[in-house]
């Protein structure tokens, strides 16, 4: 009998066509999602699950998952949608697609800090009003992004190519992490990289001890002028408090594409000029997502025919199941 595999949101068709080859799919193709109901009643019967970032497996959901279920492997980076410590108790392999996304991340990143400096979404918009009678000497003046400080929460993968593109521009990069890294970048307290940055650029995993990362006190640290990237997560930053910050001007902008209820927008940010945003894109490049879809059925399929997934969260569970498998 072929294995039986959920996807339970649309993905990439090559994606499918290769799955289709190693197992009988039961394909979400649109782009609603599943309730957690739902997901429990397609996942009954299912060997692997690929989803997204929108399904959320939580220990409840987790715990009513079919015995049959084997991996859940993720199409993305970010796996704060599952408990991962639940499913390991269940034995059930997670799987990421990192690496493929960094430099696309980093890219937008850098983006949004070059259009969040350089004021390019109200020059766009004011280019299109038909406003623009003449030039004046401070017309839509911005901030200069070479040779000034980049300052990076959390020097993962992401992380350090953004340090990268930083430096390709000259600037001075600080950074703080759990770890200090071998790097060219000048690693730095938390309060160190807050003060001093023009530019402070969120790279952390979203988990309880990094929910509200940044909030009053750490935005009150930031230079006036300074502006906020964070293409991580969003509850990373609270938004509330962001929204009083970019009003009030405690710090010069930010950058944001990710948000804390997505997708719901903060309706105050929707109202400062001095945000730029976008939904959730960062790694939105065409060769980048059809690489995620990619590893993540492969992921899958590695699982369910008895090989260990490449990108695998939880080793343990495989060291488990190989150990039985050796007895």
């Amino acid at each position: 009998m072929q294995p039986r595999v959920l996807v339970t949101k649309r993905v990439y068709p090559e994606a499918i066509e290769f799955l289709t080859q190693h197992a009988e799919v039961d394909y979400v193709s649109d782009d609603d999602g599943l309730s957690p109901a739902e997901l429990l009643e397609r996942a009954r019967g299912k060997n692997a699950i690929v989803s997204q970032l929108v399904d959320k497996f939580t220990r409840d959901v987790i715990a009513q998952l079919d015995s049959s279920v084997r991996i859940i492997a993720n199409v993305a980076v970010g796996f704060d949608n599952i408990d991962v410590a639940a499913a390991s108790e269940r034995g059930i392999l997670v799987t990421n697609t990192p690496d493929v996304l960094t430099d696309t991340t980093a890219d937008f990143a850098f983006a949004l800090l070059m259009a969040a400096a350089r004021r390019v979404v109200e020059a766009h918009e004011f280019a299109h009003s038909r406003k623009w009678g003449r030039w004046t000497i401070d017309m839509l003046v911005g901030q200069d992004v070479h040779h000034r400080t980049l300052g990076i929460l959390g020097m993962g993968r992401i992380g350090q190519a953004m340090a990268r593109r930083g430096t390709g521009f000259a600037m001075q990069v600080l950074y703080h992490d759990a770890v200090q890294l071998p790097c060219d970048a000048e690693y730095s307290s938390k309060e160190r990289v807050l003060q001093e940055s023009d530019f402070v650029s969120l790279h952390v995993p979203l988990s309880e001890a990094t929910r509200h990362y940044i909030g009053e006190a750490e935005l009150r640290m930031m230079k006036p002028s300074a502006i906020l990237i964070n293409t991580s997560r969003g509850p990373v930053v609270d938004e509330a408090t962001l929204v009083r910050a970019l009003r009030e001007k405690w710090i010069g902008g930010a950058g944001l594409d990710v948000f804390e209820n997505e997708p719901r927008v903060n309706p105050g940010l929707l109202e400062c000029a001095n945000v730029v945003l976008a939904p959730h894109i960062g790694s939105a490049s065409v060769d980048t997502r059809r690489g995620m879809s990619m590893i993540a059925v492969e992921n899958a399929v590695e699982a369910i025919e008895g090989r260990r997934p490449k990108t695998l969260l939880n080793p343990g569970v495989w060291d488990s199941i190989a150990s039985r498998r050796g007895a």
